[in-house]
């Protein structure tokens, strides 16, 4: 049986346009991806960026990926042994447990790399998971107030009764103003529903 030619050349066309519709779908996914793997690696560089311009320092040196930032910060700081400030540690936990400074308040020179530990421990019977939040008082200091590692705006998960301590290493810039004696840090600690499913309302 001899093939009409008409339909021959008919599937010819469509095989030739689907296979131009297939490197053009390929095309796009490869274009898709790519934006999407920019989108990613660009977030990082923003979100510090973003921070910057905002006076918020809430990155650890884990985060920041700088090996013996540490180490660098207590060679290279200007420490203004002329001036002491007074930081004052607060702690607030939105739920049953137990939160608190092991240090309610310390006096620094401003450039001198100080490090203060925080405990916490769940008093429920149940796994949970929780962050926490810092705020500066007075407002002006928050740029000046520079945290090297910091447990803040990390999801945190403690199993029933467990007790953690997590430090808070910082250094106050000595060009906080003069007129500054006393700077408050306070951290509100709450739950947050993650890969732990959080207490259902009305439960302790």
């Amino acid at each position: 049986m001899i093939a009409d030619p008409h339909h021959l050349a008919e599937a010819g066309r469509k095989q030739s346009w689907l296979r131009r519709a297939n490197l053009e779908m390929v095309g796009k996914l490869v274009v898709i991806v790519g934006l999407m793997f920019g989108f990613g690696y660009a977030m990082v560089p923003m979100y510090k960026h973003i921070c910057a311009a905002l006076g918020i320092n809430v990155l650890s040196l884990t985060e920041q990926q700088v090996p013996g930032a540490l180490a660098s910060a207590k060679v290279n700081t200007q420490v203004d042994l002329s001036r002491t400030v007074t930081i004052e540690f607060d702690a607030n936990a939105r739920g049953p447990w137990d939160f608190k400074p092991e240090t309610r308040s310390v006096r620094v020179h401003p450039g001198e790399v100080t490090t203060v530990m925080y405990e916490f421990r769940n008093m429920q019977n149940r796994t949970m998971a929780a962050q926490a939040i810092p705020s500066y008082a007075p407002k002006q200091a928050t740029s000046h107030f520079n945290k090297l590692e910091c447990f803040c705006f990390s999801e945190h998960t403690l199993k029933p009764g467990e007790s953690k301590r997590w430090p808070v290493v910082f250094v106050i810039d000595p060009k906080l103003p003069k007129d500054v004696r006393t700077i408050t840090l306070s951290y509100t600690f709450f739950e947050v529903g993650g890969k732990v499913p959080m207490a259902p309302k009305g439960s302790v």
